[in-house]
């Protein structure tokens, strides 16, 4: 009886060990993740990338998406009976203190069938440099996480076929494109976990610049603030010792040359909406267009809310194309949008004073044409410069935790060149990509009004109303 009442207790002491070590559990059921993993997590793009401070959680949720593929139970993905990825780190010391550390810590012992190892110990594999972890399916293959290192060169990052590579910090760019090489056959996932310490990087350019123009790439912001998990009398002891410089990368793992940047209040975090949303009628403003035909044509369409935030809600951006396309062009997203109609059913802009001026190839200026395709552009348009960009920093600065103005993820164009306007020489920005930003300033110097709220008469009034026009109609008799 005793030998029973031993063995269930030793039974008992190893479930409770397993439990208390099941990591991978403790983070599934939010006793760990917080809100900015779990929309890594839920993301279906390929190429997915958070920019994150130091300690807010990046190289967890990295570490777990590995192993949610590695064992096939990823919540929001379809799992496959066994897969082989690389996690890549900058050197095989950072591997073994920091990405290799994470990824052991959610592999519970129970699932790894063999590790191989490139220095030290297979039965104390935290203690060396891991090659590969072989790791049992919960269909019943096997998957294979391999470790990388970029000091090794591009060489060595040749000849495999993979699932996944996970980057954690930022690789040398012919290793990411190596990488991408590699997950090519299986249509096979890329994604990063890094703090932005190297400036404007291939990366800033590739997937923060151009998450828009890509159906396959994604970002996201995480901070300190994000973290739920982490001190808040250590978090204001951290920002009492750092520089604003190194908060912006250290802290809210921001790309770190806002110097040079015209509008370094953007935050595509704060002034991007999420999703597009159906806008009420009375809040549609108007269209404002910056005109191009070998240049590209800008054109945005306008939104005021009741209290006097401004929507960027459509987009149509393109060159090398005549007043006549444009015009039917504008025309078709303003009826997708049901927008309203002017004069003579006419849509109503906004137009840069330019377009005055005659064309080259017709007797008519371009507004003159506008007009005959069904478009009522305004050139009176305050063009000031300097005004204009002090108005833009206006509405994007935060106050009370809100900015002035949103803008929908499907205007591409006016959020890249926000994120790339820079000063030139003589404190006048670079004229380069800024036909978006022209009509913005044209739009935002008209100083946008308030939506009008219709007020909903009570029955009294109603009545009053019946009865003042009932007066009316006999004395006209």
């Amino acid at each position: 009886m005793k030998e029973i009442i031993k063995r269930l207790l030793a039974i008992e002491a190893e479930e409770k060990f397993r439990k208390d070590n099941d990591f991978l559990s403790k983070y599934n059921t939010g006793k760990v993740v917080h809100k900015k993993q779990l929309e890594f997590h839920k993301c279906q793009k390929k190429n997915r990338w958070v920019f994150g401070g130091n300690r807010s959680g990046k190289t967890e949720c990295g570490a777990v998406e590995a192993v949610y593929m590695a064992r096939g139970v990823h919540p929001y993905r379809q799992n496959k009976n066994g897969v082989f990825g690389w996690v890549v780190s900058l050197s095989q010391q950072v591997q073994r203190d920091v990405a290799q550390k994470k990824v052991l810590h959610y592999l519970n012992k129970s699932w790894i069938e063999d590790i191989t190892m490139l220095s030290g110990k297979r039965d104390s594999p935290e203690y060396g440099v891991i090659d590969q972890i072989r790791i049992k399916n919960v269909f019943g293959g096997r998957s294979v996480i391999g470790f990388k290192s970029c000091d090794q060169g591009r060489e060595k990052f040749q000849g495999s076929s993979l699932d996944f590579v996970w980057f954690d910090e930022e690789p040398p760019k012919d290793i990411y494109d190596e990488c991408r090489m590699r997950v090519l056959d299986k249509r096979g996932d890329i994604f990063g976990t890094m703090t932005p310490l190297k400036g404007l990087t291939f990366i800033h350019d590739e997937i923060y610049l151009n998450s828009g123009n890509s159906k396959e790439v994604w970002f996201e912001f995480m901070e300190w603030a994000d973290n739920p998990y982490l001190n808040k009398e250590e978090v204001e002891l951290l920002t009492a010792t750092l520089s604003q410089e190194q908060l912006e990368s250290r802290r809210y793992g921001r790309f770190k040359s806002s110097s040079g940047l015209v509008y370094p209040e953007f935050d595509p975090a704060v002034h991007v909406l999420p999703s597009p949303f159906k806008i009420p009628n009375e809040w549609q403003d108007i269209i404002s267009i910056d005109p191009g035909l070998n240049n590209p044509l800008s054109a945005h369409w306008y939104a005021v809310d009741f209290d006097a935030n401004v929507y960027v809600i459509a987009e149509h951006y393109e060159a090398g194309k005549d007043i006549s396309y444009h015009a039917q062009k504008i025309k078709e997203i303003s009826d997708g949008l049901g927008w309203k109609r002017g004069a003579n059913g006419r849509i109503d802009a906004l137009i840069d004073s330019a377009a005055n001026q005659k064309t080259l190839a017709s007797s008519k200026s371009v507004t003159e044409l506008f007009y005959e395709f069904g478009i009522n552009a305004n050139p009176r348009v305050n063009k000031d410069l300097f005004s204009g960009i002090q108005r833009v920093k206006q509405y994007l600065k935060v106050a009370n935790g809100k900015p002035k103005i949103f803008i929908f993820p499907n205007c591409v164009n006016l959020i890249r060149e926000i994120k790339t306007y820079r000063w030139g020489e003589g404190d006048v920005p670079k004229k380069h990509d800024d036909h978006s930003l022209d009509e913005l300033r044209y739009y935002l110097m008209t100083k946008p009004e308030a939506t009008q709220q219709k007020k909903l008469k009570t029955l009294i009034q109603k009545d009053k109303e019946r009865l003042i026009r009932r007066v009316m109609n006999e004395r006209k008799k």
